[in-house]
């Protein structure tokens, strides 16, 4: 590729269609709770595109990171300053007149759409490609995993009580492990096999072994089982996600393990340089790939428990959910202002974490 025009355009059209996705979410979600939405944007920035609808107002700004679904009395996003005082009673429509079951299923359908976009992705790339079977091709006979008496053919069926569909879920898991022992459970002719194996520690690589290696093995998914395998791999990123995150704040990751939107358009660049030798279609196929990977790590980053993010709003929905008592919007939205000042100091730490490793 090594085009800058088509790796902005590949970025522009990945990064729309999983923020409009995750937006639409929550609009649509909103509508149907009676909350009306002051305005649908996509980007940050100065508006270069704006649109009057009925009730919305549909705009398209500079940079195209991020989005926003700015809800009519959303606390500390647009809301009118009487929305301040908790004494308040809020308009038909305001974010805060609706139920709080209505409001906390309009602040999940973000992440929810994400999830459902990811899997409508992922009928495609296992269409095309089918799916990698959790099957032990080859065991290293000095490693832990000889030792524990795994062979090549057996199926791994779950790790520390994982079930595994797909051999990428075993390699994410021994490749995040910090040396701790993990429960396995293999198949045999028939027979399951449960044992324990402490992985061993390469000094040279700095992470921890198994010892075998596998994902030969690949299923094609032509027909009904398109559909379970479609989830497996909707289930192995949302995994993997997850699982990378514990690594990080357990303290194993490090700053260069972090990437912006820079370090997403080297990698849109890199793959498709690599894919282009095989065509067009499969350049394609490994966009629509990111645009999965993007779509879960949206979801499950937009899910953490931060102000700004969806699952900080989460935390005072359930909060008033449980306590019958709404949190005075004034307080809500200075605790969402501040930790959006602090996402956006995060952003430039992380832009110019991305724009630095290209001069290492």
């Amino acid at each position: 590729m090594h085009s800058p025009v088509l790796t902005i355009i590949s970025f522009i059209v990945i990064f729309s269609v999983v923020v409009v996705s995750h937006e639409f979410g929550h609009f649509i979600i909103a509508r149907l709770n009676g909350i009306n939405v002051s305005e649908f944007t996509i980007g940050m920035g100065p508006a270069l595109f704006k649109k009057k609808g009925k009730n919305t107002t549909f705009a398209i700004r500079l940079l195209p990171i991020g989005g926003a679904c700015i809800f009519e009395g959303e606390p500390g996003y647009g809301g009118d300053e009487e929305d301040e005082d908790k004494e308040v009673e809020y308009k038909p429509g305001d974010y805060n007149a609706a139920p709080v079951w209505g409001r906390i299923s309009t602040t999940i359908a973000g992440p929810v759409f994400n999830v459902i976009l990811a899997y409508v992705l992922a009928l495609f790339i296992v269409w095309v490609c089918g799916s990698d079977l959790p099957i032990v091709a080859y065991v290293n006979p000095e490693m832990p995993a000889a030792e524990a008496g795994i062979e090549a053919g057996d199926e791994i069926i779950s790790i520390d009580g994982h079930r595994t569909h797909l051999w990428r879920e075993i390699m994410v898991r021994s490749a995040l492990n910090s040396g701790k022992s993990m429960e396995i459970v293999y198949e045999r002719g028939g027979e399951r096999v449960k044992t324990e194996i402490t992985p061993a520690y390469s000094p040279s690589e700095n992470r921890y072994y198994i010892g075998f290696s596998g994902g030969g093995d690949i299923v094609e998914c032509r027909d009904l089982k398109l559909f379970p395998y479609s989830w497996y791999e909707v289930r192995y990123w949302l995994d993997a996600t997850i699982q990378s995150l514990k690594y990080m704040i357990t303290g194993h990751g490090s700053a260069d393990d972090l990437s912006g939107p820079v370090g997403i358009a080297k990698v849109i660049d890199d793959t498709a340089e690599t894919a282009k030798k095989d065509g067009g279609f499969w350049v394609f196929v490994n966009m629509v790939n990111i645009a999965l990977l993007l779509s879960v790590n949206l979801g499950v980053m937009n899910l953490l428990p931060l102000p700004a993010l969806d699952g900080g709003r989460l935390l005072f929905l359930i909060f008033e959910a449980v306590s019958g008592k709404k949190v005075p919007p004034e307080k809500e939205g200075f605790v969402h202002m501040a930790g959006f000042i602090l996402l956006l100091i995060l952003m430039v730490f992380v832009l110019y974490n991305d724009i630095t490793k290209f001069f290492r």
